[in-house]
Parts: C-alpha cells; structure tokens; sequence
C-alpha cells in the first residue's frame, strides 16, 4: 500500500497566499509593538490556513507489474549461412532462462528478408513493438543478428538499454560476384561493355587471394570460363546475337571454406534490339495504293527506306531528253549484287520483268532469302502476267504460284483457320470494327490474283476461299506473298476499311525477325515470384513444360489453351534464381529476384553498424563466439554493460488497483485549534 496526503483547498490558492501574508504581516506587527502572544497568534493563523488547505490521505493498492524485454531475432538469409541459426536459437534459449529467472517478460519477434529486395529491417520491427508496449514496462531491447541490417537510421526512442549479440565467426570469409553496371538493352551485332567485379571479404585464405575462376553463359548455353583478378573492376565486351530478352549468367565456382556459394552468381537480363533496320521497296506499274508501303515504312523510325519507281522500261523509246527521265538512274548492280546483303527487307510492289534486271541478280535475290534475308511480294495483275516475277529463279522460294487468272470480282478477305493461330493475323478483327451498321469486320477488296499453294501457310484467303497471304520460311530467311493490289481500299476507309496499317506492319516485322511476331515461341515474363509463361504454335496441342528449377529440380506444368494458338501457364518460383524452361524443342531461361539480392552483399557478420547505434543508449555489441553473456537487472541512469555481461533497466512498474481518500483532519478540529491559540495569546498578554 502507498499513501500520499493531498490538498483539496476550500478557496483559490491565490486568496490562501494572500491570507497567509496578512498573517504573516500581523505577527510581525505583534512582535514589533513587542507583544507576548505572538507566537499563539502564527499558530492560530497557521490552523487556519491548514484548515483552507483542505488536507486528506490518499491509500492506494498497488498490484507490481514485470519489466518487460524486446527481443528481436534476424531470421534474414544471410543469418541462415553456416552455423548462424544453430547460435541464434542457442543464444535465445539463455537469453528466455536468464529473462525469467529476473523475474521480466521476454516479447520475441523474428524478421525475414523484406519485400522487394529491402534487406533486414530490424529497427522497424522494434519499433513496431515498442509500440504495442507500455514504455513504462520496457527494461530493455536485446538484437539476435549477424549485424547486416538496413535501416539502422531508425533507431527507436527506446527508454532503456539497446544491446546486440553479433552472430558468426571473425575467421568467416565470402566471395561474392558484384554487377556494377549492366545496360539494360543492346543493340544486335554490336558490342556493349558491362562492369563487375569479384569482391572478397572477411578473412581469405593466403592461397585463395588474387584471383578467381568465373563462368559466363547467354540463354542458358555453353559456358565460357576465364581466370580474372579479385578485388578489381573488370570491363566485360558483349555482343547480343539475337533480338528480345538475352539472358547473360555469371557463376564463380564456390570455393573452399568460403560462407556461402549464394552469392557467386548474378543473372543480367538485356533487351536485344535492332539499331535501324534497312528495307528496299522497289514499285513498278503506277497503281493508287502505291504509297501504301512507303507511307507504312516512312511512318516507322527505325527503318531506313530505299525507294525506287520504275516508270520507263528501258526498251521504250518516245523521244524524252534523258536529262528529263529521272533524277538518278536506277543502280541495279550495286543494289542487287554489291548491297543486297544489307538491306533487311525487299518489296517488290507490283514489279515485273521488263529487262531492268538480269536473271543473274534475281538469282542473287533468292540465294539473298536463303541466307537469312526476306522478301516480301504485292502482286497485281503482273504477277499472273507472262512477265511475271515467278517466271525467274524467285519461283524456287515463292510460296504460291499464278494460274494466270485475275479475279475482278468484290470479296471479303478473311482470317483462315491458321491465320488464327499465326501472330501477324491473330486478332486482326479486334484491331478494326468497321462500320457501325455494318455486320462485316471490314471493307472489301476488288481484285485478286488467283494462285495456288505449293509451300508455307495461308493465312488469309480471299474470293471462294483462295489464298490470299501466304508466309513461309527458306532456308534462314522469310518469304511473303500478297496475292491483291486493293490492300490501300482499306487505308480510303471503302466500305468502313480494315486493319490495313496494323496488318502490313505485323507482315514487315515479322518478315524481320521481330520476336513477338514468331508463330513457334515460348515467352516468358517475371513478375515478382511468379513466371508467366506463354507458349505460341501454330499446332492445335503442345506438351507439358518442363520447370528447372536454380537447386536442378524438375517439375511438369500443364499448358491451358486461352486463345487460338496460345497456351499459358503460371508458376510460382519457390525461390531467386534462374529458372530453365522447356517445352519440346522450345527452351527459354528467365531470372526471379534482383541480379544481386542485398541479404548477400555483405555475409560478414560485424558489429561496425550497430555499435553507433548501442552506445548512445548504453547498450553493448557482443560476439556470442566469445560467449553469451550474464544478463544483470541495473538501476535507472547506471552502466548497463561491462565485461562480459549486460545489462536491464529496473523500471519498477505497477497497476493501482484501488484508491481511497479520507480528510487528514476534520475542518472543525482546525477551527477549535485556531480558536484555543488565540485565547491562549490573549490569556498571555493580558497577564502581563
């Protein structure tokens, strides 16, 4: 039980100072004109003013509360590295046993890697704690890490001591694989420089100092192996061969006694793209659509378009000065023999023979496909003409050929069945709705040269079915064929138009390699732990993907068709690292989690982030190599560590349970008091 006495006063306090002034004044007055009874007039005045004072005793019951002690354990993955968890549970058993044998309460909390590659988060965990804590309980906040943490400025305003028990051994050592800086695209062909380094930390043996083993892979292939300096910057040349995701792997071989191999690999992802892509459209007979390809082409920054119109056959002699003909003329050999090879793509847009070119550099045209070019045909009416571009070599690698009839007649062109499944036509209906009161997705052509299929795929048909756009693939290169001049009706808008731009620009991309246009392709997309995987055919089934796991498991995910022609799977990656995926022939890697998790960055346990922290509230940072050590219950105010021990705030805290109050004197009592010391003082005075 506690007792305090309490004043209740009858009057305001200012009323009280001013009475007991003038008390104080009449005493002294009293004493001045020397009268005996001063003494009893001080002690009357004080009665007085004790009764106003209103005096009471308060009891209250109080029932003791324990101290309270915050332990928070780093459960991160650098504390899941050689014999670390084996001293974090060990030094949590003592540190329970010692905490209770105090008498104190022990809140324990552990602390994962943090979302988002954020690191160890331990200061926000205590603080979240000593939220839902009375400050009044808190003896003490006791950290179980190896000293890694990230967000040591967040220090809380702890109202006792902060001690640290440092995990790990001052004889570890680590190798670790640091991406410096990597592009995050690349331009196909041409070499691009990436940095890194290979760091060592903590205490490395003399005989593995200096130099270190690394292994570089792209996609998932061979790897190539190279002996390189530790501790220096080093200065990678690369060279992207192909475009989309190119997957670059580092490995460093794990080294004796080293504390983990964790940190001895680092994937880089870099977009390969294409710098300017160089395609060659030569026109022949004037049409109105004309344009329509170079318009498309001009329209794309990437491309650089060479265009020729060939107006004048060679053979037609009408009198014209030369000097009128054309502005250049048309430099055949360096075109098709010297140049052929760099251009991209070649469109021949209603060309026919008419001796402008040999049969030797038409040759050369399809030995051009072969090898990995593409050539893109717009035929009209002189593709079924005698002068026909199939009556030279191209009639080798040209997927359909002329019967020589021309169709005049109005169709609808349409998606085949295929052409559903194929990227460059897939979903064409939703990039156009037509008219408003029209049941047609599209406006109708009005010419079509009749041809009959002798190789690739049809993928848009026309009047009765025939084919309309045929695409295959010779040798290393791309061959296309359309089989209508009327594609620009779509452009003017007749009958509503169609998808015509998004149409001839998915046909030029895909004639030019672009990934997301491949018809047999197995796409995959990061996005957190989780794998989007997205498997285009042209099949109607596909097998089960095979999942390789970064520790070599294997597991087999079921492909679900969502779309004609496209097959999809989500699969959670259980862990950071580069996933192999297979479906068939089709191969894919994919990296989860960041190129360099922060967990790994430093493994060295120390003490040199939390001491700064420890000593302003007069904690301590100890090994617990060296030993756990006594936990001691200190005073508020002392020295909270020493040599081998550490120690807890006693904060003495309580819960009152009950409250009473009862008046110290009764106001009567003071009356009679005061009364009786003035008649005393009078009696005095008034015998003398």
């Amino acid at each position: 039980m506690a007792q305090t006495i309490l004043f209740d006063p009858l009057l305001p306090m200012a009323l009280i100072w001013a009475l007991g002034a003038a008390t104080l004044l009449i005493v002294a007055l009293a004493v001045w004109r020397g009268l005996s009874g001063w003494p009893f007039r001080l002690l009357a005045g004080a009665a007085l003013l004790a009764a106003l004072l209103n005096p009471s005793l308060q009891s209250e019951e109080r029932e003791p509360l324990s101290d309270i002690v915050l332990v928070v354990a780093d459960q991160s993955a650098s504390q899941r590295i050689a014999d670390r968890p084996d001293q974090t549970t060990d030094a949590l058993e003592a540190l329970e046993a010692e905490i209770a044998a105090l008498g104190m309460e022990m809140r324990l909390s552990t602390v994962a890697d943090a979302p988002d590659n954020a690191g160890t988060l331990l200061m926000a965990e205590l603080n979240r704690m000593l939220a839902e804590e009375p400050r009044a309980r808190i003896a003490g906040a006791i950290l179980v890490t190896d000293g890694q943490l990230h967000d040591a400025q967040l220090v809380p305003d702890l109202p006792a001591p902060l001690h640290a028990l440092i995990t790990g051994r001052e004889t570890d050592w680590d190798r670790r694989l640091v991406i410096e800086t990597a592009p995050a695209f690349g331009i196909i062909g041409e070499e691009l420089m990436m940095t890194l380094r290979i760091e060592d930390q903590g205490a490395v043996p003399a005989d593995l100092s200096g130099r270190a083993e690394i292994a570089i892979a792209i996609d998932g292939g061979p790897s190539r192996t190279f002996q390189v300096p530790t501790n220096e910057t080093l200065q990678l040349p690369l060279t992207l061969e192909h475009a989309g995701q190119n997957v670059v792997q580092f490995i460093i071989p794990e080294a004796p006694g080293e504390l983990t191999e964790r940190n001895n690999a680092a994937v880089v992802q870099i977009n390969g793209i294409r710098d300017r892509l160089s395609v060659l459209l030569v026109s022949g007979e004037p049409h109105p659509g004309q344009r329509t390809w170079r318009n498309l082409l001009k329209s794309d920054p990437s491309v650089d378009l060479v265009h020729f119109t060939i107006l004048r056959p060679p053979d037609k002699q009408d009198g014209v000065p030369v000097t009128e003909l054309s502005l250049i003329a048309f430099p055949t050999r360096e075109l098709f023999m010297e140049s052929v090879d760099d251009f991209d793509l070649i469109i021949f847009d209603r060309y026919q023979r008419r001796g402008i070119l040999p049969m030797l550099y038409i040759d050369n045209i399809r030995r051009y496909v072969e090898d990995g070019g593409a050539l893109l045909l717009a035929a009209g009416p002189d593709y079924a003409s005698a002068a026909s571009l199939y009556r030279t070599p191209l009639s080798e690698i040209l997927p359909g050929r002329p019967t020589a009839r021309v169709i005049e007649a109005p169709f609808l062109p349409e998606i085949s069945e295929l052409g559903q499944r194929h990227p460059v036509t897939a979903g064409l209906e939703d990039a156009h709705q037509g008219l408003a009161d029209s049941a047609q997705p599209w406006g109708r052509w009005m010419r079509q040269i009749e041809v009959t299929e002798q190789a690739g795929q049809t993928v848009m048909t026309g009047n009765g079915g025939a084919p309309l756009l045929m695409l295959d693939r010779v040798g290393e290169g791309r061959v296309a064929l359309l089989a209508s001049d009327h594609a620009w009706l779509w452009d003017r808008g007749y009958e509503g138009g169609g998808p015509q731009l998004e149409m001839l620009r998915r046909l030029a991309h895909w004639m030019m390699g672009e990934p997301d246009l491949e018809e047999e392709a197995l796409v995959a997309e990061a996005d957190g732990q989780t794998i989007r995987v997205t498997r285009r055919t042209l099949a109607d089934t596909v097998g089960a993907l095979v999942v390789t796991a970064p520790d070599g498991s294997e597991t087999e995910v079921t492909l679900e068709q969502t779309a004609p022609g496209r097959f999809t799977a989500e699969i959670d990656g259980g862990e950071q690292g580069l996933y192999r995926l297979r479906e068939g022939e089709r191969e894919r890697v994919i990296a989860l989690g960041p190129a360099a998790p922060r967990e790994f960055e430093e493994t060295i346990a120390s003490p040199a982030r939390l001491e700064p922290v420890a000593d302003p509230l007069s904690g301590a940072v100890m090994r617990l190599e060296d030993g756990m050590p006594d936990i001691r219950r200190v005073s508020e105010g002392r020295t909270a560590n020493g040599r081998g021990w550490i120690g807890l705030t006693a904060r003495d805290a309580y819960l009152t349970t009950d409250v009473t109050v009862t008046p110290l004197i009764s106001a009567w009592v003071f009356l009679l008091l005061a009364a009786a010391l003035t008649v005393a003082g009078w009696l005095r005075e008034g015998r003398r």
